[in-house]
């Protein structure tokens, strides 16, 4: 079965209701309920918020003070730091590269003058090489040409490098010696090609040019890796020593970087300024150029990090804040919760009477205004209760609500009648059987029925427009909709199944020839159409209906039932959108007065996917004791001439 959006429920089992719709409210109470609806604390609320502000203000303001005391002595303590430790790392770095600079040029001095080969040459060589185990490797040239290559075979075997790499690497920087034996100094980052942190220091010496391939350990340690973090740049930009050590290894450049080319333009030889970077964290940044190779040393500290101390100590006193602010809170509720409390149950029960709900309970406990104020709202719902059985309760509500504004829209619905067979008959039954008492027995049978009928509509989202004496007038997809035209025609004819059962198991269940409860058949027409629905009336009274041709012919087709042996009929119109769901039989086409064309009706049967129940409309005659009609005698309403049968039964 398609799922229509309700729970579907045995007849023999429907709760009944009591259909109680509430009548328009008039503009005074509309305007009370808009000033209700203003209220948006009650006064324990606005207790609350009178001491949590003074709470906040007063803890907030002595917060604000002592971080604005402290912010600023903790700043310039955080600069000077930062500055000094840039200062010490390049001191440290300078005086590092002067003496491996100074140690190489005594090693080259004493290789060339005694030889390389010579015993006084290789001793000099293994000498310094085991008082400098950083040092990878040392060329030099003595004019155009190489002459001199001296490598520690310890520091490759060590760190598991092919020694090979110290002489590619000495003929790619061929055409650097010549720029050192020119006179140029420069600093370069050579992990790249020997995949361990290495730096190449190229200087001019006496007849030439000279490089030193050498390990920064020592660099690395007095950077630091804390919260002050510092980095060493060539005057190229690229990052020599840094502590994310992927950017060495990877030959990353920081010349495009903002603060780099603020470094490299600045005439300053040292100096720190506030800089954000490219991710928008500012930082304390300083720098120290060196006096070799053009090299920079900077060092930054996050803003942030500097002031995690007065941000530790704000969120203790946010804290402390929520601590008091807590304590205060308990003690007003208590103290407001005698005036809050039934003020918040009048406010329930208001919003209950305004969600259509008007039977509200209410208990006064006090003998003050709020005591008079609630027995006073009691009268007023059950006041209300009374008044909202003499109209449809749920489009009540929405215009209540604004969801239904004056005037007429246009709407895709399908509109159900139905009327009791032999109700005349029935109520003049009742009047010779209980004489007095006939018109509170007939009320009382027939709001049972009733019931039950709306309580069919209502689980199937239709709404009951009105009843005419024993008639029953329903619309679907008007004051709200399941979603499209064919689900609110599906529902409708749902609809009229539910109350086809409902009322199967009613009679079954009553007692045979019981006068005060006698058996009950209906004849239910359904049509589809675009109809006009909204609020039509006087300033005085109004209804929400719906009117047009398509309301017409499902009343005209509902006092067909009779003559065609149906219980329930639907237009083509309405077949057109659920003929795959139900099993129909087609009945013979009428001339219905103001149409010129003949108007196919069916009878609906049952769902199509339920193997219970009836499969043809002789086996729902047999099941309600409808007499099967004879087409060819059928004599409908002559006065009226509505109707015009023709033609044979058709099955579907």
């Amino acid at each position: 079965m398609t799922d229509t959006g309700y729970r579907s429920t045995e007849p023999h089992s429907l709760v009944p209701v009591t259909v109680s719709p509430i009548p328009k409210p008039d503009k005074k109470a509309q305007k009370k309920r808009r000033t209700t609806d203003n209220i948006k604390f009650s006064i324990g609320a606005k207790l609350i918020t009178i001491i949590s502000f003074i709470v906040i203000f007063s803890l907030g303001s002595i917060t604000a003070l002592v971080s604005w005391l402290f912010r600023g002595d903790l700043q310039i303590a955080a600069e000077e730091n930062n500055f000094e430790s840039n200062r010490r790392s390049a001191a440290e770095t300078e005086a590092t590269l002067a003496n491996i600079r100074s140690n190489s040029r005594i090693l080259i001095q004493i290789v060339t003058a005694a030889g390389t080969a010579s015993e006084l040459g290789q001793e000099a060589v293994q000498s310094f090489f085991d008082e400098n185990q950083q040092t990878a490797a040392i060329f030099f040239t003595a004019g155009a040409e190489t002459n001199g290559t001296l490598i520690n075979s310890r520091f490759f075997d060590s760190k598991e490098i092919d020694i090979d790499l110290a002489g590619s690497y000495r003929d790619m920087r061929i055409p650097t010696l010549r720029r050192a034996a020119a006179g140029e100094t420069a600093l370069l980052n050579a992990t790249p090609h020997f995949g361990v942190s290495s730096l190449a220091l190229f200087f001019p010496w006496k007849n030439g040019g000279a490089a030193v391939v050498f390990s920064p350990v020592s660099l690395n340690d007095s950077f630091g890796f804390g919260v002050n973090q510092s980095y060493l740049l060539n005057d190229s930009g690229d990052v020599l020593v840094h502590p994310d050590f992927e950017l060495v290894r990877n030959g990353v450049s920081m010349a495009d970087n903002a603060f780099t080319r603020y470094v490299r333009e600045s005439s300053s030889k040292n100096f720190q300024t506030l800089h954000t970077d490219e991710e928008d964290v500012r930082h304390f940044a300083a720098f120290t150029k060196l006096n070799i190779a053009g090299a920079v040393v900077i060092s930054t500290i996050e803003y942030d990090k500097v002031f995690e101390g007065i941000t530790a100590t704000i969120r203790r006193n946010i804290y402390l804040t929520g601590a008091v602010l807590s304590v205060c809170v308990i003690f007003i509720w208590f103290f407001s919760k005698t005036i809050s409390i039934p003020l918040k149950a009048l406010a329930r029960a208001a919003r209950q009477i305004e969600g259509g709900s008007f039977e509200v309970e209410l208990h006064s406990k006090s003998k003050d205004e709020l005591g008079l104020l609630t027995v006073s709202f009691q009268k007023m719902s059950k006041a209300l209760g009374i008044f909202g059985r003499f109209t449809n309760r749920d489009i009540a509500i929405k215009a209540m609500r604004g969801q239904i504004k004056p005037g007429g829209l246009p709407k895709h619905a399908t509109i159900f009648f139905s009327d009791i067979r032999g109700f005349t008959e029935k109520s003049e039954n009742f009047t010779k059987v209980f004489g007095s008492e006939a018109s509170d027995r007939i009320v009382f049978w027939l709001n049972n029925y009733l019931t039950s009928m709306v309580e069919c509509v209502e689980k199937t989202n239709g709404a009951v427009e009105k009843f005419i004496g024993d008639a029953v007038m329903a619309h679907w997809g008007t004051a709200y909709t399941s979603g499209s035209p064919q689900r609110d025609a599906y529902n409708c004819v749902v609809s009229a199944l539910m109350m086809r059962k409902a009322l199967y198991y009613m009679n079954r269940e009553r007692k045979a020839n019981d006068p005060g409860d006698p058996p009950i058949r209906i004849g239910c027409g359904i049509n589809t159409g675009i109809v006009t629905a909204g609020q039509i009336g006087s300033e005085l009274r109004m209804e929400y209906t719906v009117i047009g041709d398509p309301v017409n012919l499902a009343s005209r087709v509902e006092a067909l039932t009779k003559p065609l042996g149906a219980d329930i009929l639907i237009t083509e119109d309405t077949w057109e959108m659920v003929k795959s769901q139900f099993i129909t039989e087609e009945m013979p086409s009428v001339t219905v007065k103001g149409k010129e064309k003949p108007v196919r009706i069916f009878a609906v049967v049952n769902f199509k996917k339920i193997d219970k129940g009836p499969k043809t409309m002789a086996a729902v005659r047999n099941m309600l004791g409808i007499e099967t009609p004879d087409f060819a005698k059928v004599d409908v309403d002559a006065d009226e001439k509505k109707y015009k049968i023709g033609g044979e039964a058709k099955k579907k």
